[in-house]
């Protein structure tokens, strides 16, 4: 079990989606050039460690979001951008959406981001603000 806040009680053990510790994201390993974007980004691990963190504290819905978060992290950053544009109300047909579940299903591995988005499509025909 994690302690939280995990970057003041689990320093040594937090990496980065590059596999750099937390600790060695410094300053001066910036001005150096010793760090990049990339190692500045969250691990699907560490999502998924703060999701334990929400689940001890009885936050089965913060659970839930740092999950799919952790599924997020692989998926290039242009198609998280469109996939919000297309959840957006009144923004996509139905079959777009389905489209949209199959790939992050099939491709990306994410389970539960595709079936958040199979429940959007359903609430969304049921309210009627598909295209």
């Amino acid at each position: 079990m994690s302690s939280y806040p995990l970057g003041q009680k689990e320093a040594e053990t937090i990496t980065s989606r590059t596999g750099k510790k937390l600790s060695g994201i410094t300053l001066d390993e910036v001005k150096r050039g010793n760090v990049t974007a990339d190692d500045i980004k969250i691990s699907s691990e560490m999502l998924k460690r703060q999701g334990q963190v929400a689940a001890a504290a009885d936050n089965v819905q913060m659970e839930a979001n740092f999950e799919r978060a952790s599924e997020l992290v692989n998926v290039p950053d242009d198609v998280i951008l469109t996939m919000y544009n297309k959840l957006r109300p009144n923004r996509s047909t139905k079959k777009e959406l389905l489209l949209m579940a199959q790939e992050l299903l099939e491709k990306y591995h994410a389970p539960h981001c595709a079936k958040l988005v199979l429940e959007a499509a359903e609430i969304y025909e049921k309210r009627g603000i598909l295209l």
